[in-house]
Formats: structure tokens, sequence, C-alpha cells
């Protein structure tokens, strides 16, 4: 396997700075749909101002960082082992540039590692795959995204939330309102809808993977997903919970075969700074999106 170190530092580089041009084009978008002058609008320009600096710095969109989450996908025979450790010299070689901020801090003393590797960070997943090329996609989540997280195990009484899919719209509004301005929205949602506690939260931030203008190849789902971002949006929280029309911009929806004691729903929720990027390497020659 070729040295793939200073490929994963531009991919990591290309995700801190660079936001996607799904992500920046529906927060113009946002910003259009406000009224001029008014504090959402204010906002919406505020964060545009900044994706534009970040990018010609380059600096990192967002102070924070978040954790870095990667998925390989990578043809059979290929060594995870040595995959891992270039990731991890990668990540910490990004940590020197300032392209991440050091996150990785022990739980039991408090000690930041100052390079972003530690027991379980970055967080990785491998997958092999029937092509003949390295695939390598990454989401850098942040912490206060993270924090509003929320999981739902249905039928869940106070919103009288049954084991269906009008069940699952209840709750997701639920937790959008219940996140107000925290998770520094407009947000996107990553939804999972069954699964175990453990398995929701990894398949929910699947989602967020996923660019804002796909559809759904389940009808229900499709139609779900479209309704439940019309519906967070008229909840009224707004960008930063100023207030306005744009509260979330984009919701993604998947479904995961559980145990019949279970109904899990999972919601990953994914600040402004949606950073996510791919890398593919074919024959030797290295894309990025």
């Amino acid at each position: 396997m070729s040295e793939l170190t200073e490929h994963l530092v531009e991919l990591i580089r290309r995700a801190s700075t660079e936001l996607p041009a799904d992500i920046e084009g529906a927060l113009q978008a946002a910003r259009q749909r406000e009224q001029p002058g008014s504090p959402a609008e204010s906002a919406l320009a505020a964060i545009l101002e900044n994706v534009a600096l970040a990018r010609r710095g380059p600096a990192p969109v967002c102070q924070d960082t978040g954790t870095p989450i990667f998925y390989i996908y990578h043809p059979r025979g290929m060594s995870t082992g040595e995959l891992r450790a270039q990731i991890e010299a990668a990540v910490a070689e990004a940590t020197r540039r300032s392209y991440l901020r050091p996150n990785a801090v022990d739980s039991l003393n408090g000690r930041n590692s100052g390079n972003n590797l530690g027991v379980g960070f970055p967080v990785i997943h491998f997958t092999e795959w029937g092509e003949d090329a390295l695939r390598v996609d990454l989401l850098l989540k942040g912490g206060g995204s993270e924090n509003v997280g929320i999981q739902y195990s249905l039928p869940y009484d106070p919103l009288h939330a049954g084991r269906d899919l009008e069940g699952v719209r209840k709750v997701v509004l639920d937790g959008v309102y219940r996140a107000q301005g925290q998770g520094c929205a407009p947000g996107v949602l990553g939804i999972a809808i069954g699964g175990d506690r453990g398995t929701g939260y990894v398949h929910a931030k699947e989602q967020l993977f996923r660019p804002l203008g796909d559809v759904n190849p389940l009808p229900e789902l499709a139609a779900l997903e479209e309704r439940l971002l019309r519906e967070c949006n008229e909840l009224g929280i707004g960008p930063m919970g100023f207030g306005g029309q744009t509260t979330v911009l984009g919701v993604k929806i998947g479904t995961y075969h559980r145990l019949p004691a279970c109904y899990f729903v999972t919601i990953a929720y994914m600040c402004w700074a949606c950073r996510r990027a791919r890398m593919d390497m074919h024959d030797g020659q290295v894309t990025y999106v």
C-alpha cells in the first residue's frame, strides 16, 4: 500500500476549512429567506462570512474541530492495521498544522493528549468492499451539536408516540424543540430508526454523510424527511435560536433491524458546520470530493 499520510492530511484540511458546497448553498438560501436586518439574517450573514474567511485562510471553519469520524472502504487484502496507523499519523500531523484543535481528553484525569490521539479517538470504521479502490469518508463532529443529540424509546408516553412513523415524527420534532438554539442551528439531522442503543447513534451519524439534495430511496422515508424539514422550520427557533424560518437545513433518515422488545429513534444533531469530505484512490490516483 502506498504512502497515504499526506493525502489524508489534505483530506482533513479540506474537511476542516472548506464547507461542502451543498451546505454552503443551503445557508445562502436560508439567508435569502430571512427578513433583512433581522437577528436570523445577521447570524446567517456572519456564518457565511466566517465560511469565506476560513476558506481563504485556510483556517478551521469552527474553533471546535470535533471528533474525526472516518469511514474506510478498502479492497480485499489491504491491511487495516497499516491504514489505521496512517490515519493516526495524519490526524497528529493535521493537529500540528492547526487544521484540527487538540480535542482528545482523558476522561479520568482531564488531560488533553495534544495530538487528537487517544483511546477510541479518532473514530475509525473499516468496511471491505468489492471495488479495487480505496475510499475514505470523514466527518468532523463538533461537541456542541453532540451535546443535543438524543435518543427515544418508543412508545414514548409523554408525547403519545407509538411504534410507527407518526411516533418517529413526534419525537424528532420534540428533540429539535428541546435543542432550541443550542447545537449551533441551523442544523442537519441524522436519524436512525431501529438498531440497539449503541448502533442507533452510529447509524444516525452515518446519515450525516448524505448530501442535502439526495432523495431517500424508500418513498415513505422520503416523504417523512420532507415533512420533518418543513415542520422543524415552522418551530420558529431559527439560526442560533434567534428566531426565523431556518432551524434545520436537512433531515436524513435510515431504518435498521431491531429487537422485538425495542424501538429506538436516535437523532444525531449536526451544527451548521456540517464538515464532511471524501477521498478516493484508484490506480495510485487520488481525488477529493
